[in-house]
């Protein structure tokens, strides 16, 4: 790989020649050789990015006539060794004359080389790709960074995500929204759409998480919704209250062999927009006044007899329209059961699908990805920003748990 030349400064290595070094490696089978070239590569990048600070830090560039007399200067470099997750490197610092230079990428007391890694995990997730990140690198400190090597430190990631999708869960969660979002992936030399399913729930304490991000074979199945439900109830989960769901196929039969006392809300704002497409816009305000007066009463009975008004009305022009609510309607009426402050949680699935909005945000730039782990990892990390904005209970929490309490007496803590 790469030497110094006489001035002590390491040539970046174009990002082809590092992506041809790495291939040929791992073509022959020498997988140790290519992590060895990786970690050879990480030392001369540290390098370059401190020179880069070290020139804004000075104001001048190296070996420029604008450095006479302006009371600092270069002052040769020491060596520190570094933990990164390439290995122990061995890195030339620069410092200055006067001792002021502190690198903000690699801090002065540092031991590991993580807080650079950690930068280049940041810009992965939020939506850029290895290239991009590379270019960025290139356009920004003028250093040519592979994309192999960049993909090599977001690798990294990959324990926590193992830890975090395998974590112990709560015995118990009062309310959960599922839902299902399509990301193409490469497979088998052919681009797949897969289907992402995902579960946020509510603890006993009114606070989110998402319990997991499950990246299946296929579009989305009965069996493979069993699957996610029988691994939650095996890290721990021994009982949900409410479900929150769109109409997802499979969905309520896998639910209810695993949870068979949880009580299903298929979303009503679904189901509105479902009818809606049956209905010509000649007639839409006046189906959608007559549809408020069911989704909208007071009490379950009064529902039904304004569904019974609402299918003599309009079943014999666009039965469609109607037979959807029919069918559906004892899981789409499940929220009359409850005070409004639960009705106002449960009866839409809001809460997931402004979680899919900002992973959608992340991933639009990306036409197919990789592997299913590269799918992981970029939801793991979507996951850990948008999570750190989730550190109070939802609204009016205190009263919905006393409203728990008591209509799930016995299943709902009250100590």
């Amino acid at each position: 790989m790469s030497q110094r030349n006489q001035k002590g400064v390491v040539p970046s290595p174009t990002k082809e020649q590092i992506d041809e070094a790495v291939s040929q490696a791992i073509a022959s089978g020498d997988i140790g050789e290519a992590e060895s070239i990786l970690k050879k590569l990480m030392a001369p990048t540290i390098e370059a990015l401190l020179e880069v600070e070290m020139e804004n830090h000075l104001g001048y560039e190296k070996h420029s006539t604008k450095g006479y007399h302006t009371g600092n200067s270069r002052n040769g470099k020491y060596q520190r060794k570094l933990k990164s997750n390439s290995g122990e490197l061995e890195i030339n610092i620069p410092r200055d004359r006067n001792g002021e230079f502190n690198s903000e990428l690699l801090h002065k007391y540092s031991s590991s080389s993580h807080g650079i890694e950690d930068k280049v995990v940041a810009m992965y997730a939020r939506g850029m790709s290895t290239r991009d990140i590379s270019d960025s690198l290139q356009d920004i400190y003028g250093i040519n960074v592979s994309s192999t090597l960049i993909s090599q430190m977001t690798q990294s990631v990959m324990p926590l995500v193992t830890e975090w999708q395998n974590r112990l869960l709560e015995s118990l969660y009062p309310i959960c929204w599922v839902d299902c979002i399509h990301i193409k992936v490469r497979k088998d030399k052919q681009v797949k759409n897969v289907a992402v399913y995902i579960i946020i729930a509510l603890n006993t304490e009114g606070r989110k998480d998402v319990l997991g991000h499950w990246v299946g074979t296929g579009g989305e199945s009965a069996k493979y919704w069993l699957n996610v439900f029988t691994e939650i109830q095996n890290r721990g989960v021994k009982d949900i209250l409410i479900c929150s769901s769109d109409n997802l196929k499979g969905l309520s039969e896998a639910l209810e062999s695993v949870f068979p006392q949880t009580t299903i809300q298929k979303c009503v704002v679904h189901q509105i927009r479902n009818s809606i497409k049956y209905i010509p816009s000649k007639h839409t305000k006046e189906f959608m006044k007559d549809l408020k007066t069911v989704y909208r009463a007071e009490t379950k009975d009064l529902a039904e007899k304004n569904l019974l008004e609402l299918s003599e009305k309009w079943s014999k022009k666009y039965p469609m329209a109607i037979k959807t609510w029919e069918d559906n309607w004892e899981e789409l009426s499940a929220y009359f059961e409850y005070p409004e402050d639960i009705r106002r949680i449960i009866y839409t699935t809001n809460t997931v699908e402004g979680y899919n909005r900002q992973i959608r945000k992340v991933i639009k730039t990306k036409s197919q990805f990789p592997t299913a782990e590269s799918v992981e990892k970029i939801l793991y990390l979507i996951y850990d920003n948008v999570s750190r904005k989730w550190t109070m209970p939802v609204k009016n929490w205190a009263v919905v748990r006393n409203q728990l309490a008591i209509k799930f007496e016995g299943r709902f803590p009250t100590n």
